[in-house]
């Protein structure tokens, strides 16, 4: 495709071996390119490990309307793109399930993300180069501006510059580094706990930066859950932790007030936690409650999850009140004003509370109740690297940087203060990247 190169010359190098990473670098193999991708961890995979569905809106008036501040054109991206990225997934083997709903309004499919992470790894392995251990200390520019590669510090320490055609961002966010949470997300979020790969430290966009890419979305939000207060998270207990059940409970920040309809969105109520004082609250449930949604079975049939008794006995501040007056005499260390939770939550109980309960009006009307502190915990950021709908960086103008492309969580404006998917961008973003690059690489060589 193109003319005599050095030694370490690629048609495309890959930054960052998650999703959105290993999409690219697959991609660009099928493009017949050559490929190198560096990633900083000792194996690839990033936070892909421990998500499970592919899904997004199913329609640009769905996405327009439950993501009405996100770029326009990156929301018509990922829509229109989903098509192309879930057969894709499909391609390589890994098996997809029938179409779901996800949050209400979205269309999902269910796949083995080890077994897509383990399948582009041997592809990549086999036909390109894979750099594992491996950091990137810059982008190389050259005289016109364009962006020929990186250079690189190998995992047993010795440096190596590699040329390419075309580099592609992936490094999976910024979520890792508290400075550019409390920087780029709220103030508050520099202390909340990770709920992702903690590789995820914000080079793509400091790479970005130096060459003219720029911050998109900043303040826009985050993806992430609330999780009991006091845990120490580890992957293993993401999803078991994690308090999704909160769309069937009320919760009170420190002052005893409800500041959120819960109800919309377990998603949504741990962004506006964050902008509550210490980003802490008491997350409440009644017995019908913790019945039907604390206690989770994973398959019907299979061992339940008690996430309010796990979270008990990790440590977490968890105990059950026999009735609403109970609430009036909590322990004052926890901070909280009981007198006013206590008020409140009888005020839940008439019917009409403020704010209102849309997606579950029902009244917390059956004793005891089901204490739990929670806070909220990111996974991924919707700052990040300016871009298209292709995926190409821009800079503080909405000119391109010549040969630069980000996808996955290293881009920045595609949600804001919404969600519709985590998986499907990368994907997307991914393939739309090589895609231009193959063109641009073309255009180049005629």
């Amino acid at each position: 495709m193109s003319s005599a190169h050095a030694p370490d010359d690629v048609d495309i190098l890959v930054i960052g071996g998650g999703m959105a990473g290993l999409t690219a670098a697959v991609r660009a193999l099928q493009r017949g390119l050559r490929v190198v991708l560096v990633e900083k961890a000792a194996e690839v995979g990033g936070s892909a490990r421990y998500a499970g569905y592919l899904w997004t809106a199913p329609s640009r008036d769905v996405m327009d309307e439950v993501n009405p501040q996100g770029d326009r054109d990156l929301r018509a991206a990922v829509v229109e793109g989903f098509p192309a990225a879930l057969e894709f997934v499909r391609d390589l083997g890994v098996p997809c399930g029938p179409g779901v709903p996800v949050l209400r309004y979205g269309i999902g499919h269910q796949f083995d993300t080890s077994a897509f992470i383990d399948g582009a790894r041997s592809r990549i392995a086999a036909a390109g180069e894979l750099l594992l251990g491996a950091r990137t200390e810059r982008l190389c520019p050259d005289d016109e501006g364009r962006i020929r590669g990186a250079e690189l510090v190998l995992a047993d320490g010795t440096r190596r510059t590699v040329r390419a055609g075309a580099t592609v961002l992936a490094t999976g966010g910024f979520q890792a580094d508290p400075g550019l949470r409390a920087a780029h997300v709220h103030r508050s979020a520099v202390d909340i706990p990770l709920r992702s790969n903690p590789h995820s430290n914000g080079a793509g966009l400091r790479l970005a930066e130096a060459v003219g890419g720029v911050v998109a979305n900043s303040g826009g939000g985050f993806y992430g859950h609330l999780v009991p207060t006091g845990v120490t998270l580890t992957p293993e207990i993401f999803v078991e932790l994690a308090l999704y059940y909160s769309e069937h409970a009320v919760l009170f920040n420190l002052h005893g007030e409800r500041f959120v309809d819960e109800t919309l969105g377990d998603h949504l109520t741990t962004m506006a936690l964050v902008d509550q004082p210490e980003a802490r609250g008491l997350l409440v449930t009644d017995a019908k409650g913790y019945r039907e949604h604390v206690v989770a079975s994973y398959v019907e049939g299979g061992p339940a999850n008690d996430k309010f008794a796990l979270a008990g006995r990790r440590g977490a501040r968890a105990v059950v009140a026999d009735s609403v007056e109970d609430f009036a005499s909590m322990p004052p260390e926890w901070g909280y004003d009981g007198e006013r939770i206590a008020a409140e939550l009888a005020h839940t109980l008439s019917g009409a509370p403020t704010p209102g309960r849309a997606r579950d009006p029902r009244p917390l009307d059956e004793p005891p109740y089901y204490v739990l502190e929670a806070t909220a915990a990111i996974t991924f950021p919707f700052a990040g690297v300016r871009v298209d709908g292709r995926g190409r960086v821009r800079g503080s103008t909405g000119a391109p940087v010549p040969g630069l492309y980000a996808a996955g969580s290293d881009i920045g404006g595609l949600y804001r203060n919404a969600y519709a998917g985590g998986l499907a961008p990368a994907v997307v973003l991914g393939l739309s990247a090589v895609d231009d690059a193959v063109e641009q690489i073309e255009l180049r060589s005629v």
